[in-house]
């Protein structure tokens, strides 16, 4: 039994990552890597923070309900694409984090083994316990 937190802090070890938040109108993604997080407990939730040079990433952990680890095929390019999908009670993805590249298809060294690894640990759908407080 695992919380939210611990998984985030397990996903250092996956490299540079892209980082894809979607709404309704517009699709914002960032290559970085998942590190130095810090946690808030806020009035709207417990929150997995993450600040750098260029962005401010900011997580509702109490929002996630579901974990899952998807394969599928570049939309440019004739490779897999490894991507862990964070989704919310109505089971929409809130955020997903892909494996990110250099060159199409060219995988930094242990990333991939890295993220078999959590999906082994972890199951291809995996529902993180609510962490009581941080």
């Amino acid at each position: 039994m695992s919380h939210l937190k611990e998984f985030l802090e397990a996903c250092e070890n996956l490299g540079t990552l892209r980082l894809i938040v979607t709404s309704s109108s517009a699709v914002l993604e960032v290559r970085t890597k998942l590190e130095k997080l810090f946690y808030a407990e806020l009035p709207k939730g417990k929150y997995a923070n993450m600040h750098t040079d260029g962005f401010e990433f900011h997580l509702n952990m109490d929002q996630i309900k579901q974990v899952k680890f998807e394969t599928g095929e570049a939309k440019r390019g004739n490779f897999t694409t490894y991507a862990i999908r964070f989704l919310n009670e109505q089971h929409e993805v809130a955020l997903s984090a892909f494996l990110q590249w250099g060159k199409p298809g060219e995988y930094e060294p242990g990333q991939i083994e890295n993220w078999q690894g959590l999906k082994e640990q972890y199951g291809e759908i995996w529902e993180p316990v609510p962490l009581e407080s941080l």
